[in-house]
């Protein structure tokens, strides 16, 4: 399996807008989402077939095939760094919200999975405070990224563009007609980085380019090194014609959706079993921790692994051809291909909303889905004896998705998020 990472730089404010069902506004989206990626990868490709039926071969591998490529969603970010979701379980300070960072010494963000399923179990109330100042915590939601044991928050700015329709037969602005369109800002501001040696102690900002990050799995190794090198060739400074570079999100005809594309191929591998074994012990350990208050209701059991299934997209989730917004462990089992496993569902935090889109290759809206949200939570165990099937199982599931229209960037999970043991004594 190999794996394209992409760093898209926005050269021109991005078009990418959501419209709630029965709404007439046109919100932007707060990311790049999967569908358009693959969408205006596919609707170029079509462009440039000669013939007039749908192209096969390399096409209909990347897009239409059993193992089609799985296009992610772009997150915001800056240049080097990998783009992360906060799970919804995550809290922060009401009045001072955010990560800490070296000016501004806030009470930072805290992961409350384990200390809830705890409080459960020892059948205590749990209504956490911010550890700096004792006030009320509200969950924090959002993109983040780490480096150097450093946590910094990413959003993406919006701009509100104010357009006039054009007289087709005059040529001149046409009476009624002025709209606005509200588009992800091809800059975002930041803090400016000191000079070594500067001594002015007041915060100052910049303008930096708008970055997102994103991936591309497929199997196949030399067409992921053909499907990199194309989309680096549709790049402005590739020197191609215009109508052959790639455009992301509505409006190209006015001017929006330009972008530059880096692409680099690497490996896909996944740590899934390092994270689920760091995990079931820092629960255990916070199981320890909370015997000062007692004695449990219900021992924890020794025999038994837990893990936690995270939701780093939106997904479509559906059960006996229902949708649902929880993965119930018989959802898991079909998922994952394995049966009488003892699997339990102990929590879940999840939350839902409605999703649809364009379909550029037929040029129809697509139907209108219910999603369970990005961040949603799942906490799961499975007896010991069953732990080195799951693993090899859970691992695939998160190369892979869950739900429906995953090559689009739904259902994309993650195994064990290292966030969850953020406790709040040692909140970032």
């Amino acid at each position: 399996m190999k794996e394209i990472l992409l760093t898209i730089t926005a050269l021109s404010p991005l078009a990418i807008g959501r419209q709630k069902p029965g709404g007439s506004v046109s919100e932007a989206q707060s990311y790049i989402p999967g569908s358009v990626i693959r969408g205006a990868i596919a609707a170029q490709m079509l462009r440039q077939s000669n013939s007039g039926d749908q192209p096969g071969g390399d096409f209909e591998t990347l897009f239409l095939s059993e193992d089609a490529a799985i296009f992610s969603n772009a997150y915001p970010t800056v240049r080097g760094r990998q783009p992360l979701v906060l799970p919804a379980t995550a809290v922060s300070s009401k009045t001072n919200p955010g990560f800490q960072t070296e000016t501004n010494s806030n009470g930072g963000v805290f992961d409350t999975l384990m200390d809830r399923f705890c409080a459960e179990g020892y059948g205590h109330l749990y209504d956490p405070n911010c550890p700096s100042d004792q006030g009320r915590v509200e969950p924090y939601g959002g993109f983040y990224s780490v480096e150097d044991k450093k946590y910094r928050s990413h959003s993406a700015a919006t701009r509100l563009l104010t357009r006039v329709g054009i007289n087709r037969r005059r040529a001149t602005a046409q009476e009624q007609m002025l709209y606005s369109i509200e588009a992800l800002s091809e800059t975002v501001r930041v803090k400016h980085k000191k000079a070594e040696g500067e001594d002015n102690d007041e915060e100052t900002y910049e303008w930096s380019p708008s970055n997102f990050g994103g991936t591309i799995r497929l199997a196949d190794a030399e067409l992921a090194e053909q499907l990199k090198k194309y989309i680096e060739s549709r790049n402005p400074e590739s020197g191609i014609t215009q109508p052959s570079r790639l455009r992301l999100g509505g409006s190209i005809s006015r001017g929006l959706g330009k972008v530059s594309i880096e692409a680099t191929i690497q490996d896909y591998q996944s740590n899934a079993a390092s994270r689920i074994a760091a995990f079931d012990q820092t629960l255990r350990d916070r199981w320890e921790t909370w015997k000062i208050f007692g004695t449990p209701d219900v021992p924890l059991a020794k025999n038994r692994t837990f893990f936690t299934i995270g939701l780093t997209s939106d997904a479509i989730l559906s059960e006996q051809w229902r949708r649902t917004t929880v993965i119930s462990p018989e959802m898991l089992c079909q998922m994952a291909g394995v049966s009488d496993s003892g699997l339990e569902l102990h929590a879940s935090y999840s939350s839902y909303d409605h999703r649809s889109g364009w379909n550029a290759a037929w040029g129809l809206m697509k139907d209108v889905e219910l999603v369970t949200k990005m961040g949603s939570v799942f906490l799961f165990s499975i007896p010991k004896e069953q732990e080195n099937v799951w693993i090899s199982k859970l691992a695939k599931v998160e190369r892979q998705g869950i739900g429906d229209r995953t090559s689009e960037g739904f259902g994309q999970v993650r195994i064990c998020d290292e966030f969850h043991q953020i406790r709040r004594e040692a909140a970032k």
